[in-house]
């Protein structure tokens, strides 16, 4: 299917046409589909914490050693789909349609002064009428006002304080950063992967902030804007899994999901990581909340890395695995993994495969997940599932994973009780103090096919394994359960009243 052009094309963008054909396999095979064995619950998965094992998770992430500590802030994409109700509404109304009470344009209008981008300025006194509904949307998505509609989430202003001080988005991830995320040296490390276009707008959006956030909180910041790498995007191919191309006859390539950020995430140095997308940040008087329940994840994964460490050193000092000490070893580590990890694992055929089996599930990188219960927000959700090597693990699932058409996966999902709110921390080296290779901890078949189009026409993409889905299949995973107040997403532009983002 490929000619000596397109081979050329694929290797300008770091591709081989070796990867291509296997992307090309992958439409036409599918992926195989996740097998849940169960919804991860508060009786086996998700771990709720007393208040005093909350206290001491807190007490251990301030006292436990750590090379280093980084915030991951996945922050490239743009806010198109946060105002796509407002651009269908601007469209109804110049086809002239009426505004209908208690729609997200009636809403957007009649709270326009509540938002923390309104200015009188810019709007208008407010209205209630047909023309100022339509010159709101004008003002707020086009080139002519604010121009909303085509910049990142990361640099919209979500708040406003009593004295006058508006914050976008990313300036809240700042604030958060010196609550919870100060190295010794009383500095603060963010890492925010965004696309290249927007890199001036957040180098304008740090500079506003920066030494006034600096000089306020006593800390120094250091942030470092990071690109997806155009060697993770994938070929799109047409209804008949043909390679796309364009009038120019041409490959089409498309960036893969935000599983190709697992590439950015393996660059960071820092041992202890905190991820947490962009658009979920709240007013400041929340701050106190989200604090403490990241270091609760904090300590709650320090502690997990450290137990998992004192056991790699155990069976380091047991070299003999048909010894007695070892087999006891054994035995503990296996009902650990199984009461704590929900990892089961497979029969060994002698001694030593089951002491390489269990090394190999402890020497893996740490993560603790925040989730949150069900009430009706969307996201991933948390399961117990099935692995290709006969073993068990925890695994954040999204609904385009598993086969809707099983009655035994539907009915777990059905039983499904919380949500993913991508509220993680994760421990990136290892217990001989080495940086993993995350790339070695990718489930490949964990990726799944979109219907997207290009200039009308229709095509299939492919999106690499989940940042926090397959991306991450074979960590050495924790469920804690957190407040509903630590999740406050802004998806549409109308969130932004509710009472989290407001004073």
């Amino acid at each position: 299917m490929l000619s000596q052009e397109d081979i050329r094309q694929i290797e300008a963008r770091g591709l081989s046409a070796k990867q291509v054909e296997e992307q090309l396999e992958h439409f036409r095979k599918g992926f195989p589909w996740m097998k849940i064995i169960s919804p991860a619950t508060r009786e086996r998965g998700i771990s709720v914490l007393s208040d005093e094992e909350a206290e001491a998770s807190v007490e251990y992430c301030s006292t436990a050693a750590v090379s280093g500590k980084c915030k991951f802030v996945p922050a490239s994409g743009a806010a198109s789909r946060m105002f796509k109700a407002m651009f269908a509404g601007l469209a109804d109304l110049d086809a002239g349609k009426a505004m209908l009470p208690g729609s997200p344009v009636a809403m957007l209008s009649s709270n326009i002064d509540r938002f923390a981008f309104y200015t009188e300025k810019m709007f208008g006194k407010k209205q209630g009428t047909v023309e100022y509904a339509r010159n709101v949307l004008l003002k707020l998505l086009t080139p002519e006002g604010l121009d909303y509609g085509n910049k990142p989430k990361g640099v919209i202003k979500f708040h406003r304080y009593p004295d006058g001080e508006v914050r976008t988005a990313f300036a809240e991830h700042l604030v958060e950063a010196q609550a919870y995320m100060r190295n010794p040296d009383n500095t603060a490390r963010l890492v925010v992967t965004i696309s290249p276009e927007h890199l001036h707008l957040f180098e304008d959006a740090l500079g506003e902030v920066k030494d006034e956030y600096e000089k306020r909180y006593g800390i120094s910041y250091d942030v470092e804007f990071t690109f997806q790498d155009p060697s993770t995007d994938t070929i799109a191919v047409d209804l008949r899994n043909r390679p796309f191309r364009t009038d120019e006859d041409s490959l089409l390539f498309r960036p893969s999901g935000h599983g190709a950020l697992i590439h950015n995430l393996d660059n960071v140095e820092e041992e202890l990581v905190s991820i947490k997308n962009v658009d979920n940040v709240a007013n400041e008087r929340l701050l106190p909340v989200t604090a403490r329940n990241k270091k609760i994840l904090m300590g709650q994964c320090l502690m997990l890395r450290d137990r998992l460490f004192s056991y790699l050193k155990a069976f380091d000092a047991c070299p003999d695995p048909e010894s007695v000490e070892c087999r006891m070893l054994c035995d503990k580590v296996e009902s650990f993994l199984d009461r704590e990890l929900c990892t089961q694992l497979p029969l060994a055929r002698n001694c030593g495969e089951r002491v390489s089996m269990i090394r190999g599930k402890l020497d893996r990188p740490v993560r603790v997940c925040g989730m949150v219960r069900n009430e009706g927000e969307p996201g991933g959700g948390p399961f117990v599932v099935s692995a290709k090597d006969g073993s068990t693990s925890l695994q954040i699932l999204e609904s385009v994973q598993v086969d809707k058409d099983d009655p035994g996966t539907m009915e777990s999902m059905s039983r499904s009780t919380h949500f993913n709110p991508v509220d993680i921390v994760c421990c990136l080296r290892d217990y001989k103090g080495g940086k993993f290779d995350l790339l070695k901890y990718v489930d490949d078949e964990a990726g799944f096919i979109s219907s997207k189009s290009y200039q009308g026409r229709e095509l299939k993409a492919l999106e690499l394994p989940g940042l926090w889905n397959g991306a991450m299949s074979d960590w050495n995973t924790r469920f804690v359960e957190v407040p509903a107040e630590t999740f406050n997403p802004v998806k549409e532009v109308v969130d932004l009243i509710r009472p989290a983002h407001q004073q």
